[in-house]
This record gives structure tokens, sequence and C-alpha cells, in this order.
């Protein structure tokens, strides 16, 4: 008997994921475990392995992108597809370069899907023939800048949590300073954008919408 294929698939929008699972697991070689925030995803590879995972693009806090960037750093050999409903070639090279193996649109049929994560699994990668053509045309790399940017802009990064999880110990900017090796002025920089990404306006409203979305350990707070 084979072993079984260990998929993860991250996704916020839980009715997605579940028929998105269903899908997959027609195959009786696929088993899928669905987790609906990328904090979530993070801390499950800690203690288990999966064979391909599949992200949404555009989650809230962390996308698609960041999350991929942090999976890669910490588990190189990571598989990585994305699973999204919006058009990725405006941010084709910044995904590229965070060690994507493909994409996936949620339009797909269920055999197309199974077959990118076949693919996926040979090293292989399936790519859209309307983006093959764009790519030949070298149209992504003459309009990339702004949307890539502006994917980057509303998702919390890896140093922006580090900053958080300062803050919520009760650090202030410049003990926080000279612990992260940065400037005061750019602490103040960075929860300056911390605040406009979590949409508050206070240190103690950052710390509790950062909490409530599991971003920093809330052994802090005892």
């Amino acid at each position: 008997m084979n072993r079984m294929i260990n998929i993860l698939l991250v996704d916020d929008h839980p009715s997605v994921g579940e028929g998105t699972k269903n899908m997959i697991e027609q195959d009786a070689e696929m088993q899928v475990t669905v987790i609906l925030s990328a904090m979530e995803a993070l801390e499950l590879v800690k203690t288990e392995t999966f064979d391909v995972m599949l992200f949404d693009l555009n989650m809230p806090v962390i996308s698609g992108l960041e999350l991929t960037k942090r999976m890669m750093s910490a588990h190189p050999d990571s598989r990585v597809l994305i699973y999204t409903g919006y058009e990725i070639s405006p941010h084709f090279n910044l995904l590229i370069e965070s060690g994507v193996s493909g994409f996936v649109s949620k339009t797909v049929t269920r055999v197309q899907l199974l077959n990118a994560i076949r693919c996926a699994l040979r090293d292989e990668a399936v790519i859209p023939v309307s983006l093959l053509r764009q790519l030949r045309r070298r149209e992504i790399r003459l309009n990339e800048s702004r949307e890539e940017r502006a994917l980057e802009a509303v998702s919390i990064n890896e140093r922006e949590q580090e900053i958080l999880q300062e803050v919520a110990s009760g650090s202030a900017n410049k003990d926080i300073a000279g612990k992260l090796l940065m400037s005061q002025r750019t602490v103040e920089y960075n929860l300056t954008r911390i605040f406009e990404k979590l949409g508050v306006r206070s240190r103690a409203e950052a710390v509790v919408e950062a909490r409530r979305l599991n971003l920093i350990h809330s052994s802090d707070f005892l």
C-alpha cells in the first residue's frame, strides 16, 4: 500500500477549505489538513510534515506571499502552491523569488487540481497558458512594482511581528531598538506601519489586536 500524501491547505475561508479538502480527498492516496491562518500553519509545521502545501494568496494579516517566505526560510525543501481566485501575474516575480513551486486557480477542475499537486511532488510546475503568454511578452516585469508592493504593504512581516512581541512585553521604543539592533526612528516607523496594517491607533490597541490574531505569544500577558 502506498504512503498517504499529506497536504496542508491554508485558507481563511472555511467553506473554501472544506470544499477543496473534499475535492482532493476523492483521490484515495491524499489527505488534507485545513488551517485558517498563517500563524496556525507556522506552528503546525513545527510538529508535522507535509508533502505539498497550498496557500491562499490574499489572506488578512499575513499573506500567502509572506507565509511562503517564512515557510521556505524555516523549511527550504517545502513544496508550496499558491491557490487563489485572484490574478497572480502582477505578483509573479515576488512569488517565484519567495520559493513557490506553482500556481493553482480556485476555478480549476478536480482533475487539474490533483494534477498540479502531483506535478509539485515531481518537482514540476503547472503554469496557466494565459500566464505563460504574458511571461513570453515580458509584460510582467513592466508593470510589477505597484501591485507587488501593495500585496506586501498589507501583510505583517517577521520583523514587525518581533516588534509587536516586544511592545506586548512592555518594552519602550529605545529598548526595542537596542534588542532588535535598529535605530529608535526605525522602530517608530515600523510601529506606524503596524498600526496602519492592524487598523489601530495606539500601542495598547495593537497588543489587543495582535493577541486576537495570535500574532504574539500569550505568555507575555501573564
